[in-house]
């Protein structure tokens, strides 16, 4: 039997077509394939707590933080596939006013089950359980790791930067939500941006 040909119909199984169909398009991307999707949007708010300025210049090195703050940043998100692996890559191009767009590009890799990890530079990732939730596309926080000399070593970074919560939820045909919190237990939200998004219907 071939496998499903979307990297997310394999992470999801029959839980796939629990998806609104919005968000099913934006992801139908065939692994090994050299497909793209772009979507475009508005960030409602991209925010960080004050004390996270003594941490951005690290995240700015590893590519995984958005070191500014905002309200209504336009956005472009750029999905692909590449013909040599079976991953999936994101870059988003965040537009702050009076600044170059900043682009935080990272891809995702799939593991057994509905798990994945997100990897940006250094071989720094995060483990993630994906779910299909009402029509929406959710990934929960499942650990960060380093990957290393073919090892996948644990990081304790949820201590300081807590728990991350992602959704992409369908408003309609041509539209989509999405938000991601990084939420602490005793700090707080230390990241969060929220936005909504429009794919073309070709």
């Amino acid at each position: 039997m071939q496998p499903p040909a979307y990297i997310f119909q394999r992470v999801l199984g029959d839980d796939w077509h629990r998806l609104g169909d919005v968000i099913r398009r934006h992801y139908s991307l065939a692994a090994f394939s050299g497909a793209q999707v772009t979507v475009s949007g508005v960030m409602d708010e991209v925010h960080h707590a004050p004390w996270v300025r003594w941490i951005l210049p690290f995240g700015r090195l590893a590519g995984a933080l958005v070191p500014y703050t905002g309200t209504g940043v336009p956005i472009d998100v750029h999905y692909r596939c590449r013909p040599d692996t079976p991953h999936l890559y994101w870059d988003r191009v965040f537009r702050f006013p009076g600044r170059a767009p900043f682009h935080f590009r990272s891809h995702m890799e799939a593991l057994q089950g509905n798990e994945v990890i997100e990897f940006v530079r250094w071989g720094i990732g995060m483990r993630l359980a994906v779910t299909a939730e009402d029509g929406a596309l959710v990934f929960r926080d499942l650990g960060y790791l380093w990957r290393v000399a073919g090892l996948r070593i644990a990081l304790p970074l949820g201590l300081l930067l807590g728990t991350a919560y992602v959704e992409e939820r369908p408003e309609d045909d041509t539209h989509f939500r999405m938000k991601m919190v990084l939420r602490h237990r005793w700090f707080g939200d230390v990241f969060r941006y929220s936005g909504r998004f429009h794919l073309a219907r070709e």
